[in-house]
């Protein structure tokens, strides 16, 4: 496994994010033009509208599978960062800073941590800037 860094920390399930979502799209494509056809063929119909509805939700639970455990994660991810800044520096993480913030803040080392950690809240730096200033990149192999 290649170290992580800035240019390949984001990470890509195939069987997931192309596989999965491919063959649900497909498939709301085909329930969608099933639907149409049966528009006025009452014994079809139903069944149709079923499948379409069905696969319409099957689609939405797939986001919502990624979002809710994202969520969970980030609220792990800050709450660790704050113990890692109060472990530090003997204060809290500045509530200027966002979320996304503290999850790019992650991948800075002990040493360059809580100088960034000013200088984001400072000049409310993004997620991406903050990630792209650390110079010494602490992996996160445990991110979904």
């Amino acid at each position: 496994m290649a170290t992580q860094n800035y240019a390949n920390h984001r990470q890509f399930v195939p069987l997931f994010h192309g596989v999965l979502f491919g063959i649900l799209a497909l498939t709301l494509i085909g329930s969608a033009v099933n639907l149409y056809e049966s528009w006025g063929d009452h014994s079809r119909f139903y069944s149709a509208s079923l499948i379409f509805v069905l696969t319409f939700c099957v689609l939405m639970l797939f986001f919502f599978v990624r979002i809710f455990s994202l969520k969970a994660q980030d609220r792990a991810i800050r709450a660790e960062e704050n113990l890692r800044h109060f472990a530090m520096t003997g204060k809290l993480l500045d509530p200027r800073l966002n979320i996304r913030q503290v999850i790019g803040l992650r991948f800075a080392s002990d040493g360059e941590f809580a100088a960034l950690a000013a200088r984001a809240a400072k000049e409310d730096l993004s997620a991406d800037a903050i990630k792209k200033a650390v110079k010494n990149w602490k992996a996160d192999t445990y991110r979904v």
